[in-house]
């Protein structure tokens, strides 16, 4: 059970940070003038690997975990379900986000931030 709670928890972490992210911090990024960009985006880069790395490995590892060592009442399908979308925000961050963050630590790029 203890594995479920926390890939719960850091599930919800990591869906509320995402709207966080997509709704408050990202447009922000629009204001910040191209003389400090680069320096802005290197703290926010290095600042948010901090905070998401935690709850992605307990997500992902947890999903797996979860095969193995499935709680009483849990059925197959959620927990497959569960890993399979972990896989896909892995995939997402590292096909998408990763490139698109290259990109804009050497300038700003409005169609890249949005």
């Amino acid at each position: 059970m203890t594995i479920l709670l926390a890939t719960l928890l850091a599930t919800a972490m990591m869906a509320g940070l995402s709207w966080f992210v997509s709704i408050v911090h990202y447009p922000l990024f629009a204001l910040v003038g191209q003389p400090e960009w680069r320096d802005y985006h290197a703290a926010h880069s290095s600042r948010t690997t901090w905070v998401v790395v935690g709850p992605m490995v307990v997500e992902l590892v947890g999903s797996g975990a979860l095969l193995a060592w499935r709680p009483a009442g849990v059925g197959a399908a959620p927990v497959v379900a569960g890993l399979v979308l972990a896989v896909a925000a892995w995939t997402v961050t590292f096909a998408c986000s990763v490139p698109d963050h290259g990109r804009l630590s050497r300038s700003y790029d409005r169609r890249v931030g949005r």
